[in-house]
């Protein structure tokens, strides 16, 4: 590390914290220092510099707050080495920022303030919570008419899996084969990525804006003969599109039209349809022949209920079926039992109707407030925003200096984006900004933002 404290020493003083920060990041990143590599002291690295200690260790605790380094007192300060080799690839990339902050922007996870209180139903769900065969049906029959009543379309079958990705990954292991391919949104969820290269399917990439997928991209795509498309209808992760019925309409067109068409099958992955403003659209309206519904309660209801329902045509949903009765069997009878409560209890109804209209208010009110520092992100639903930055880690890390945790962008595009002009991303889970928007907004628009004229951008200089 001498020579590159030598070199960054070279571009001159006043350096701030942040450059630091972004410097070494970049050194970690780009793996030029591995896991576990001992950092030179603060007093060595100010010295080389020529700035004070304190500088230097303002920037190392930024780098410990955004999970990048870790201090084992006086043995010094060493590369972190990743604890959390159990999750896939691209998750472990978004793991990284995932240490204590003042503010944890980055997970993508619910406001657990605004989730049903689950006490009642918990109540008065515990004298039948029992089954008497291991061949009963896989959804207890009343959650399957209140399902199937809120529905997009007309499903032949539908039933209960563990979560929207169990429900995703047995939907791709029911119809891939290896070396087959798979459109996917990019930007898109990191773990289909993954789940789609585990399966030994190859993903191709489509884009999105405001409105889903476009048509041109999907066309495209087809051209390639997919065997699988997997896209998320409403609250998209990561950027909040959610999917207008005009463009479901003209999607299905697309894939109805053409010569590949007709061996495509569409997972659509509804995460957060009952937090979501956006009207329920799906593609089975028209080629429902051809979709696999899936409709998650994570978001609404508590991501430790683990289930989401699955409905599509009886050829594609039997087989899923057939092979949970060879591993977990059904989803808890318990658990079904509490969801019915919770989607047909009046209270728990109001919870979820009122957390709609907070996290609808919590997008607009940063959006707003982002828009004073001349940053306008696309319109979003949810919980996330996908605010554009002129660099990502730099942005991160400026973040992790002031007690925000955001996720960066690159986890979430399906190839690496390697165009110098390319459009720069982070993931804000908006959701949780429950009073300070404004606060947390400026925070956003000035790591955001390039550096001014004159300004010591390490990051920029040494790339």
């Amino acid at each position: 590390m001498d020579d590159e404290l030598d070199a960054l020493a070279g571009l001159g003083g006043g350096s701030s914290p942040g450059d630091i920060a972004a410097w070494l990041a970049r050194l970690i990143n780009d793996g030029e220092l591995a896991p576990g590599d001992r950092l030179p002291t603060v007093r060595a690295v100010a010295t080389r510099l020529g700035v004070s200690p304190a500088t230097v260790s303002q920037a190392w605790q930024a780098l410990s707050r955004a999970g990048l380094i870790v201090s084992r007192g006086r043995a010094g300060s060493f590369v972190r080495a990743p604890d959390a080799a159990w999750l896939p690839p691209r998750t472990q990339g978004l793991a990284g920022y995932l240490g204590e902050a003042r503010l944890d922007l980055s997970r993508g996870t619910p406001d657990p303030l605004l989730l049903p209180d689950l006490s009642r139903a918990l109540a008065r769900v515990s004298a039948s919570a029992e089954t008497s065969s291991y061949h009963d049906l896989p959804v207890i029959p009343e959650l399957e008419r209140v399902l199937r009543e809120a529905w997009p379309y007309e499903a032949e079958t539908i039933t209960v899996v563990d979560g929207a990705l169990d429900a995703v990954s047995r939907a791709l292991e029911s119809v891939l084969r290896f070396g087959d391919r798979v459109v996917v949104e990019s930007p898109g969820f990191p773990p289909f990525f993954d789940l789609v290269e585990t399966l030994g399917a190859r993903p191709i990439p489509v884009a999105l804006d405001e409105s889903g997928i476009t048509a041109t991209s999907l066309s495209a795509a087809l051209g390639s003969h997919p065997r699988a498309l997997i896209l998320q209808p409403r609250a998209q992760n990561p950027t909040g599109a959610s999917l207008s019925a005009g463009r479901a309409e003209e999607l299905a067109r697309v894939i109805r039209s053409h010569p590949h068409g007709r061996d495509l099958i569409v997972i659509e992955d509804d995460h957060s349809g009952q937090i979501s403003t956006a009207a329920d659209v799906s593609l089975g309206r028209w080629i429902p022949d051809q979709v696999v519904h899936v409709r998650s309660f994570s978001k609404s209801h508590g991501p430790d209920l683990r289930i989401a329902a699955l409905g599509g045509p009886t050829a594609l949903v039997d087989p899923i079926v057939a092979r949970r009765m060879l591993g977990p069997g059904w989803t808890s009878r318990m658990v079904q039992r509490i969801l019915h409560d919770l989607l047909t209890d009046g209270q728990s109804l109001d919870q979820v109707t009122e957390a709609r209209r907070q996290y609808f208010a919590r997008q607009r009110a940063v959006a707003a407030a982002l828009s004073g520092w001349g940053i306008e992100p696309a319109r979003s639903d949810g919980i996330n925003l996908w605010v554009p930055v002129h660099d990502e880690r730099s942005a991160v890390m400026q973040l992790a200096a002031s007690g925000i945790r955001v996720a960066p962008g690159s986890p979430f595009q399906a190839t690496q984006a390697t165009d110098v002009g390319a459009r720069r991303f982070v993931r804000v889970t908006v959701g949780l900004v429950r009073s300070d928007a404004a606060d947390v907004a400026a925070a956003l628009g000035a790591a955001a933002l390039p550096h001014p004229p004159g300004a010591h951008s390490l990051e920029q200089r040494w790339s």
